[in-house]
C-alpha cells in the first residue's frame, strides 16, 4: 500500500539539535513543509555524504519554508557524538533524529527487520502532516538533496495552484500543465 497522500502516523522520539537533545513528534511536522530523510545508520560510510549534501542546502530548504529531519535507527546519544566527530556530520544544522524502538521506519516501510536498520527513504511531507513524496532505495546509492529539493517545490506548487501538475523535469519558474480533455493524446 503506497503512504502517498497517508496522515504521517502518531510518533515521539529524541534528537540531537544545534548542541541540545529536544523532542520530534508528529506533531513537530504540522504546520510546515518536513522532509525525513532516513539513513541506515551513523558512521556509516555513504551517509556523511548525504547528511553533508542535506547541510550544504539547508538554506534553500529553509528559504521555502521546509525542515529537514535525518533519521537513523541510532539513539540521539549516537547522533550527539557522530556530529561531534565527523566533518561531513558536524556541518548538520538540522535534527538528527533517533529511532532505536524502529517506530518510524516500520511507519514508513523503510525498516530493515534482518539487519535492524533503516533503507535510504526520502519522504516530503506537508503542513497537514500528509506525505506527498517517497522514495526508498537500496542503500548503497546515495541521494541528491537537489533532487529533493525540486520535488518539493513542485509539492509545494500544486498544493498553491490547485488544478495546475508539474511535468518531467519541472523546476521552479517553469510551465505547468492544467489537465483538460482536449490535452488528451496531443502532449
Amino acid at each position: 500500500m503506497s503512504l502517498i497522500n497517508t496522515q504521517v502516523q502518531p510518533f515521539k522520539t529524541e534528537a540531537f539539535h544545534n548542541g541540545n537533545f529536544v523532542e520530534v513528534s508528529d506533531a513537530s511536522l504540522k504546520g510546515k513543509w518536513s522532509v525525513l530523510v532516513f539513513m541506515p545508520a551513523a558512521f556509516t560510510f555513504n551517509c556523511p555524504t548525504e547528511v553533508e549534501d542535506a547541510a550544504d542546502l539547508y538554506g534553500e530548504f529553509q528559504k521555502v519554508g521546509a525542515e529537514i529531519y535525518i533519521v537513523t535507527t541510532d539513539t540521539h546519544f549516537s547522533h550527539k557524538v557522530w556530529h561531534e566527530t565527523s566533518p561531513a556530520v558536524g556541518k548538520a544544522k538540522f535534527p538528527l533524529v533517533g529511532d532505536p524502538t524502529h517506530k518510524l521506519t516500520r511507519a514508513f516501510g523503510v525498516h530493515i527487520e534482518e539487519e535492524g536498520l533503516a533503507l535510504r527513504g526520502t519522504f516530503v511531507i506537508n503542513p497537514e502532516g500528509q506525505i506527498k513524496t517517497a522514495e526508498v532505495h537500496d542503500n548503497a546509492i546515495a541521494r541528491d538533496m537537489k533532487e529533493t529539493l525540486r520535488k518539493l517545490k513542485a509539492a509545494q506548487y500544486v498544493a498553491s495552484h490547485p488544478g495546475q501538475v508539474c511535468p518531467a523535469k519541472w523546476n521552479e519558474g517553469a510551465k505547468t500543465i492544467t489537465p483538460s480533455l482536449d490535452l488528451v493524446g496531443k502532449i
